[in-house]
């Protein structure tokens, strides 16, 4: 997210790629036959990519992951991410850059979301700073950046029904929130304040306050203070099934503006979806260095 909040950036790198319809017909069985580097640019000429790739463009080393003609790397203490993409359809045009994500520190949370622990949240630097440099006009900024990972051994669909998330900047570092609704009707509520340096705490639980529905009428619900309004600052990406805004909300008397999503799992289990998800997430199987 930019400093002056007029754009932000999205990058998602999938072992699996879970929203991916070709990974859902082929049986979810061979993750590494899914792979995929889904960059969304947010703001003035913003695109979306995520191409569906087969085992033939992963690479895995200790430090870096490349997927065809992207990669992620560390190089110290900064994440690399090297982008050659092509905008999906309507707007066919290439994503093209780097992006370096430099964090203030490290954490070591792990926060499982079953019982059962086959999904697992890793919140590795909730608290960080990015350098864009996309080769597209006005695409070079820095801001209020943010790195996680998600672990699963089951489809998402298979054990929730709906979930929201977000991560909000504070003083000394970020607070997130994470809600769920599991199918077997139990939930999850969780906020977690991470410092700069790292060290993390459960932190209380605002009320929840409900956003507008999105452009898709996706149910949106966040955590504010009583009384508290949060409102949509940019809608960032809209689907059936899916919205992530940035939203500003109020957490212990200040006003932040953080990055939000909803997910909304019973609409993304119809297998009317994914002929429609086919037209914007392409399949390429195959790939040579």
């Amino acid at each position: 997210m930019s400093d002056d909040q007029s754009r932000a950036i999205s990058i998602i790198a999938f072992i699996g790629s879970v929203f991916s319809p070709w990974y859902r017909w082929s049986g979810r069985k061979d993750p590494e036959n899914h792979v995929c580097i889904n960059v969304a640019t947010y703001g003035p000429g913003g695109r979306f990519t995520m191409t569906d790739r087969g085992r033939s463009a992963l690479r895995l080393t200790r430090d870096s992951m490349t997927v065809g003609p992207s990669s992620l790397r560390w190089d110290g203490d900064k994440l690399i991410i090297d982008i050659n993409e092509m905008g999906a359809p309507p707007i066919v045009s290439p994503v093209r850059g780097q992006v370096v994500l430099e964090p203030t520190a490290l954490t070591d949370v792990e926060l499982p979301l079953t019982p059962d622990n086959t999904h697992i949240w890793r919140p590795f630097a909730p608290t960080a700073r990015i350098d864009v440099d996309l080769t597209a006009t006005g695409w070079q900024w820095t801001g209020h950046g943010y790195f996680d990972a998600n672990f699963g051994t089951r489809a998402l669909e298979e054990d929730f029904s709906y979930w929201t998330w977000g991560r909000f900047p504070a003083a000394d570092g970020s607070t997130c929130f994470y809600d769920a609704q599991r199918l077997d009707g139990s939930t999850l509520s969780q906020a977690i304040t991470f410092h700069s340096d790292g060290s993390a705490k459960k932190a209380p639980l605002p009320p929840k306050a409900q956003l507008n529905r999105s452009l898709w009428a996706v149910r949106r619900e966040t955590r504010a203070d009583k009384g508290y309004r949060p409102q949509q600052v940019m809608n960032m990406l809209d689907a059936p099934f899916y919205s992530r805004a940035m939203v500003r909300t109020q957490l212990g008397g200040v006003e932040t503006t953080g990055v939000y999503e909803a997910l909304d799992l019973r609409r993304f289990r119809s297998p009317l979806l994914k002929p429609m998800l086919a037209l914007r997430v392409p399949r390429r199987a195959s790939w040579t260095f």
